[in-house]
């Protein structure tokens, strides 16, 4: 079941005009980046994770009303997920869908769409009913969202390229994988820049050998 929440690793959306204006949230970020692509045992992970996520819970109830605050509290939930797998990831999956929700209702276009992004990966990633609340025609519709608000955006065109990967259209995840090569490089993002770039020409590799 690890294997499911597999993606979920590259979760850190973040816009670079968040960043800019935010530096408590940018700290949070950094910190994050070092935790998701620099530490390589998973139970220290997890630890990590959950330090950082107390750390955004008392962010969240100092400012309930930032919606930025809960998307980011749901990203490092997720990342939790992915991180701990098996069975237990389930319970930190279902609190970051709850806490991606909650910022839609505050916000739907806070850090250009990216709630409707990582809420698009968690329903592809996580198993459906009876065990989670996976569904891929959810997961269609709001990594759908996430591109009407932010089309050339480098993270949602990358995980919705793999949403159309997985589901066999090939062309169609070719297509979102070259918008997403032209997103503006994030220069104050240095280690999740270049762990997305290597993610999406794994993909992009992946891709063209299926439609060779």
């Amino acid at each position: 079941m690890k294997s499911l929440f597999v993606a979920l690793i590259t979760l850190g959306f973040l816009s670079s005009a968040w960043a800019q204006d935010n530096n408590t949230l940018l700290d949070i970020q950094h910190q994050w980046s070092h935790i998701n692509y620099q530490m390589t045992d998973n139970d220290k992970k997890v630890d990590a994770f959950k330090a950082l996520a107390t750390k955004v819970e008392a962010m969240v109830k100092a400012d309930p009303n930032n919606a930025d605050d809960y998307i980011w509290l749901g990203i490092i939930q997720a990342s939790t997920a992915q991180a701990k797998g098996g069975l237990g990831a389930l319970s930190f999956a279902k609190e970051a869908k709850k806490n991606l929700e909650h910022a839609i209702k505050i916000n739907p276009n806070a850090s250009e769409g990216s709630a409707y992004t990582t809420l698009g990966v968690l329903y592809h990633k996580v198993p459906g009913w009876p065990i989670g609340f996976g569904s891929d025609s959810k997961a269609k519709e709001l990594l759908q969202k996430s591109i009407a608000i932010n089309p050339k955006g480098l993270d949602n065109n990358f995980f919705y390229a793999e949403f159309l990967y997985d589901d066999g259209d090939y062309k169609e995840a070719k297509k979102y994988l070259e918008i997403a090569q032209q997103a503006a490089p994030r220069e104050n993002r240095p280690v999740a820049e270049a762990g997305r770039r290597k993610d999406l020409n794994a993909l992009l590799e992946k891709v063209n050998k299926k439609l060779q």
